[in-house]
């Protein structure tokens, strides 16, 4: 008995029960006065797996398939309407860009972008700041796991960076490590908020687009709308940190000495790696020239895929081990069919009726921006961006709908908040827990300096991309 009871009472098993418990209140609460009880009932399925992926009890994977199986189960959905999420092709442009970005890693031309960026721009702490920037820059429209791009590639060169530089977690972390830990974090929110392909999730939002505006907000449309706002808040993000958090060396040259050797120690570049760079450049032309010759997002990341195969830059049985593709599949193919159910079932009309029906009078553009501002800093309240972007954006673009703008500026201003928000804590995404669990800094100071890089955010996105969405006809 005591043995069963340890077994409950273990943190892990009792956050199991979270989702669980919030699940059947909701279920035995019924429906409020209006909603149809198959929509409300979809809802209180949908909120238990957000809950559980808040909670993280459980891989996301399964999760999302408990959820989908227990609405089968109570006859909900149907089996063919569950598994729709996963032939939708929002889902396989994500799965092939994640294999992809497998081949950027493994293929060793991701850590050789970083260095080449590093040994160009980083003649000064600053610098290197710039370097990070850029490297991100560069890596952001080609792979898709802000994780993988973020902890994975930049994360442990940040580190080492400090540590050549006589910075460590316990011995003297201002005088780099803090700066350049800032710098690598808020550089890859910021790439991830620039292109379709930058976060896994982002592609979520361009669904919820599709569905609520019957507008393609596609990779063209993305860049197009956060180039220059993304620019510049890149530009400034460096002198900023530098005055937040103020790097204490003078001299830099023990890592352009380390960076050289490390440079040197690659070699020249190898056949896997030119070619693999030959293929995303021909990716990033098509996709930006979309207009002239008509192939979608994922069509191009499936020839680039198919390219990359033919040409043996890697071999298929090297690729599918990349279980992170098949993780995403599972997870994101279930999370839209969720999302899609709520609408198709009437929740998401329903809750949006509601609201606009309290919000009459208001001005669109007041109203718009309040709903923006809320659903930045309510970041504040999970734990990762994708339960974030499923759990809201729907239900803000059906608010939003009756508002008298042009629906591409509320996708935008959204859709780039879905990533500058997970600036606010130490726990938004995988590579800013990667970043913050080096040790450089504690909780405290990187709040502070999440919630003053909002304001930086704000300043930048709001007013220098009002002026440039202005330009290009989005208002």
């Amino acid at each position: 008995m005591e043995g069963w009871v340890d077994l409950i009472m273990d943190n892990k098993n009792l956050k199991k029960l979270y989702p669980i418990i919030a699940g059947m209140v909701l279920w035995l609460a019924g429906p409020p006065s209006g909603l149809d009880e198959n929509g409300y009932q979809i809802f209180v399925v949908f909120i238990s797996v957000i809950i559980s992926l808040l909670v993280r009890a459980v891989p996301m994977a399964i999760s999302v398939l408990t959820g989908l199986s227990l609405s089968v189960l109570v006859g909900l959905i149907s089996l063919k309407d569950a598994l729709k999420g996963y032939s939708d092709s929002t889902t396989w442009l994500v799965v092939i860009a994640f294999l992809i970005a497998g081949v950027v890693i493994d293929t060793g031309l991701g850590r050789r972008i970083s260095l080449l960026c590093i040994h160009a721009l980083g003649k000064s702490i600053i610098g290197l700041g710039y370097a990070l920037c850029s490297a991100e820059l560069i890596l952001g429209p080609l792979v898709p796991s802000n994780t993988a791009r973020g902890g994975g590639i930049l994360a442990p060169i940040v580190d080492s960076m400090s540590r050549t530089l006589g910075s460590t977690p316990t011995q003297s972390p201002e005088k780099a490590g803090q700066y350049l830990h800032l710098v690598g974090a808020h550089a890859n929110l910021i790439t991830a908020a620039m292109f379709l392909t930058g976060m896994a999730a982002n592609p979520l939002v361009s669904k919820a687009a599709l569905d609520v505006f019957q507008i393609e907000f596609d990779w063209l449309n993305w860049a197009l709308g956060s180039i220059v706002p993304g620019l510049v808040g890149l530009a400034g993000l460096p002198v900023l940190i530098r005055y937040l958090s103020p790097p204490t060396i003078k001299s830099i040259q023990p890592i352009r000495d380390k960076i050289k050797n490390d440079i040197k120690a690659l070699g020249p570049w190898t056949r896997s790696e030119t070619f693999t760079a030959s293929t995303l450049g021909i990716m990033l032309f098509l996709w930006s020239t979309k207009p002239i010759h008509g192939w979608g997002t994922t069509t191009v990341a499936l020839l680039g895929l198919i390219t990359i195969l033919l040409l043996n830059t890697i071999s298929w049985d090297q690729m599918v081990k990349n279980y992170k593709a098949w993780d995403t599949l599972i997870w994101l193919g279930g999370l839209l069919t969720l999302a899609t159910s709520l609408k198709d079932l009437g929740f998401i009309s329903w809750f949006a009726e509601n609201i606009q029906q309290s919000l009459t009078g208001i001005s669109p553009v007041f109203l718009f921006l309040s709903l923006a501002l809320i659903y930045f800093y309510s970041m504040y309240f999970f734990s990762m961006l994708t339960a974030h972007i499923a759990a809201l954006v729907s239900a803000i673009f059906m608010v939003a709908s009756g508002m008298d703008l042009n629906p591409f500026i509320i996708v935008g201003v959204i859709a780039y908040f879905s990533n500058l928000s997970g600036c606010l804590t130490n726990y938004s995404t995988g590579p800013v827990i990667i970043y913050f669990g080096n040790g450089y800094l504690p909780p405290m100071p990187w709040f502070k300096v999440g919630f003053l890089v909002s304001i930086y955010h704000m300043v930048v996105w709001l007013g220098v991309g009002s002026i440039w969405w202005r330009i290009i006809g989005w208002w």
